[in-house]
């Protein structure tokens, strides 16, 4: 199955890796491919994470405080959010509509 971004989402992604390299360098190429594995993951076997809000599924990644926010479409798998855990859990429902 394909996936495809919220725009908000993919914001999110590209400041997190800009985030973790000021950080170290290198950091935010290993947490893109962190991120890239978990999407991997959930377009292999979309049913597998837990509902968080109906119908929201979210999807943790192992190294890096972050939740993969994702909706299963008819065709593809929208990621709705790449969430930092320390975040209000609800900042991202106004991409809903």
């Amino acid at each position: 199955m394909k996936f495809v971004f919220h725009p908000d989402a993919r914001n999110e992604f590209i400041h997190a890796i800009e985030y973790y390299e000021t950080c170290e360098p290198f950091l935010g190429y290993d947490f893109s491919l962190e991120v890239r594995s978990s999407i991997q993951n959930i377009c292999d076997f979309p049913d597998a994470w837990p509902i968080l809000d109906e119908p929201i599924r979210r999807c943790l990644t192992r190294r890096f405080p972050y939740g993969i926010l994702y909706s299963i479409e008819s065709d593809q798998i929208l990621i709705l959010a790449v969430m930092p855990l320390h975040r209000h859990p609800d900042y991202w429902k106004n991409r809903l509509s």
